[in-house]
C-alpha cells in the first residue's frame, strides 16, 4: 500500500464552478496505482468542492442561481460583513456543500460516472487562488 500527497492551486475568475477533473487525473497517472482512494480537501472557508454534471452547462448555471436564492447578498442581512457583502453568503454556501471529497480509484482511474466531473465551487465575486490538498492511498 502506497501513499501520495500534493497541494495544487486553482485560479478563479470569481464566483462559479471550475472543473478540475483532468488535474486530479494528471496527478494520479505517475503514481501508477491500480486501486485506492483519492481524497480532495479545499483549504478555504468561502469555496467548496462538488462532484457534478460536466456535460450540460445549464446545470452549473442553475446551481449558481439556486445558491444565489438561498444565500443572497443583502446589506444588513448578516452580522459578518468585514470582507464585503459576498463574504457571509460565501461561508453559508460552503457550509451547505463539501470541503472534502473521496473518490475511489479503480483500474488506475478515478471511478467517476460518465457525466461526473470534480469542481471547485468559488463562492466569492473576486478572483482568488484556491489551494486543494490531494491525498491518495492505494496499490
Amino acid at each position: 500500500m502506497g501513499q501520495f500527497a500534493a497541494i495544487f492551486r486553482i485560479e478563479t475568475r470569481g464566483r462559479g464552478l471550475y472543473e478540475f477533473t483532468d488535474r486530479v487525473a494528471s496527478e494520479l497517472r505517475p503514481q501508477k496505482l491500480e486501486t485506492g482512494l483519492a481524497t480532495l480537501f479545499c483549504r478555504h472557508t468561502s469555496a467548496s468542492l462538488l462532484i457534478q454534471e460536466n456535460a450540460a452547462f445549464e446545470v452549473r448555471t442553475d446551481l449558481e442561481g439556486f445558491f444565489d436564492r438561498i444565500a443572497p447578498e443583502a446589506e444588513g442581512l448578516y452580522a459578518h460583513d468585514e470582507e464585503g457583502p459576498d463574504d457571509m453568503p460565501a461561508h453559508i454556501r460552503a457550509a451547505l456543500t463539501n470541503v472534502s471529497l473521496s473518490i475511489p480509484i479503480i483500474g488506475g482511474k478515478l471511478a467517476l460516472g460518465v457525466w461526473q466531473g470534480v469542481y471547485l465551487f468559488e463562492h466569492r465575486r473576486a478572483p482568488h487562488v484556491r489551494e486543494i490538498a490531494l491525498h491518495v492511498l492505494g496499490a
